[in-house]
């Protein structure tokens, strides 16, 4: 064990010893951040717009600032983006990180001086923990490969402008830098195709120790270093690869095919990072569940997810949560997030410490009969069929089919690219569509009464999403599928990918 390892080991017992002790006063954090986000707000156009100066506690911000998501605070994002200072926070922002909105197209969010600690000392404390738990990890004796957008950022208007992950790329602490891959020259190759080629190179010349990405680009980049080398697995070319750090879509669909692609299981860290900040990460391996960040810039609201398009929706700080409830999350932050509804589904499971687990997107679910099937459920019934069928999946999304051409009754229409097509796609949709019954009491009558018939699959070509992605120039690391669908916006554009499997051909 290098003297590196030694030295990181004892800063991460010590630092974790801190925020353990600080994490246990969750409640108290997040008063302590109330006040100050309060406070440090009052001065801006946001805060007069909303008499900040008369606010003394909890209720009288819930009157006075309105839950807003991107478009209903454009009007505050397009003053910040044009470099007018003191929008929604003291001064000018550092930079703005640029992100696909679902809704709103490309959305700028603001990124200060003062939120920067929040992204980079969550990351560095997810590590941490890690080594932590962790007496025999190795990982700081190699590389670690984070796949991140561009690090070259835009100036617009005097601000810096480029993907999150870009931009993180320019504060890595010095005692980090050596060894994060991939070098800045790769990093900055396009198109993606080439820079995954410079990727996979700089991945079969390293020592890496530590993998982070979304799990189906880094699916990916493993099967493009088989197919390059012929070897049957990835644990041949990095035999000392420990950790996968993973976040942004739920790992379950795809962990079978990752363990079979390393050739070995691979410890895992789940992190929940945004561009509006690092809210939570796995701090156990022995428990379910992410730890939320109280204490970093950010004041949680949280508001019940079947009230979220009522006027009078109820709004609670954390405190005031129930288990295993979903609701939206609303942060407050030190980057002039305010009153802010960043689109996210969370799940508390446990108060002591607080812990969540991400369960979808607001904006994402099917309702088209009533059923309002959510993501979570989605991706919970694709995984049992994994499991169940031994199943390798690449990619999935599911949307409603209103009216079947053929006059049938209504269903569900799962589009999904198997790396090897199963011999009985009904056997699989059965195992999808029990299991969707038993988590879904609505889709279940639904079924039952005849509303709706069993859901069906539809089989993906090869390589199906990732060309659909690079039609709609949504394709790199930051990028991810849109996996369930209230409309036909998605199915309809995947509909020349389908394979007819009567004779082979596409549809």
């Amino acid at each position: 064990m290098s003297i590196k390892t030694n030295i990181v080991r004892a800063a991460a017992g010590a630092a974790i010893g801190r925020i353990n002790k600080i994490e246990e006063n969750a409640l108290q954090n997040q008063s302590l951040w109330f006040k100050k986000i309060v406070k440090g707000a009052s001065g801006t156009k946001f805060g007069k717009d909303h008499h900040f100066e008369r606010i003394t506690n909890y209720n009288e911000f819930k009157s006075n600032v309105p839950v807003r998501d991107y478009e209903g605070l454009r009007a505050y994002f397009d003053d910040i983006a044009s470099g007018t200072p003191n929008v929604c926070w003291p001064g000018k922002p550092k930079y703005l990180a640029k992100t696909s909105g679902t809704t709103s197209g490309t959305k700028y969010i603001p990124i200060t001086r003062q939120s920067l600690p929040n992204h980079i000392n969550s990351a560095r404390n997810a590590l941490f923990s890690y080594i932590d738990l962790n007496k025999e990890s190795k990982i700081f004796d190699g590389r670690m490969l984070f796949l991140s957008g561009s690090p070259l950022l835009e100036n617009k208007n005097g601000l810096l402008v480029g993907r999150l992950s870009g931009i993180v790329n320019h504060e890595v602490p010095s005692w980090m830098s050596k060894t994060i891959l991939p070098s800045m020259a790769t990093n900055l190759l396009e198109p993606w195709e080439r820079k995954v080629d410079a990727i996979v190179n700089e991945l079969m010349n390293n020592d890496v120790r530590v993998i982070s990405g979304i799990p189906p680009w880094i699916q990916m980049i493993f099967e493009r270093m088989l197919a390059l080398t012929n070897k049957k697995n990835v644990a041949e070319l990095l035999p000392n690869l420990e950790l996968y750090i993973h976040g942004g879509v739920n790992y379950q669909p795809y962990h079978a095919r990752i363990n079979q692609l390393i050739g070995r299981p691979i410890n895992l860290v789940e992190t929940y990072p945004a561009s509006e900040g690092f809210f939570a990460y796995q701090d156990r391996f022995d428990t379910e569940g992410l730890r939320i960040v109280s204490n970093s810039g950010i004041f949680y609201e949280f508001i019940p997810l079947d009230q979220i398009h009522r006027p009078d929706a109820d709004r609670l700080s954390l405190h005031d949560v129930a288990l295993e409830k979903d609701y939206a999350i609303v942060i407050n932050s030190n980057a002039g997030l305010l009153g802010y509804l960043i689109g996210d589904v969370v799940r508390f499971i446990n108060k002591s410490p607080y812990r969540l687990k991400v369960t979808g997107r607001v904006s994402q679910f099917i309702s088209a009969f009533g059923e309002h099937v959510i993501a979570s459920e989605i991706e919970s019934s694709m995984t049992a069929a994994v499991l169940k069928h031994h199943l390798s999946i690449v990619e999935f999304m599911v949307a409603p089919q209103v009216n079947p051409s053929d006059g049938s009754l209504p269903y569900h229409e799962w589009f999904v690219e198997f790396n090897e097509i199963p011999d009985n796609i009904d056997v699989v949709a059965n195992t999808i569509n029990s299991h969707l019954c038993n988590l879904n009491t609505y889709y279940n009558d639904l079924i039952k009464n005849k509303i709706l018939q069993r859901l069906k699959i539809r089989t993906i070509r090869k390589n199906g999403f990732k060309d659909y992605m690079t039609r709609i120039n949504k394709i790199g690391e930051q990028f991810k599928v849109t996996r369930v669908c209230n409309d036909r916006s998605v199915a309809d554009q995947l509909q020349n990918s389908v394979i007819n499997l009567s004779d082979g051909n596409f549809r």
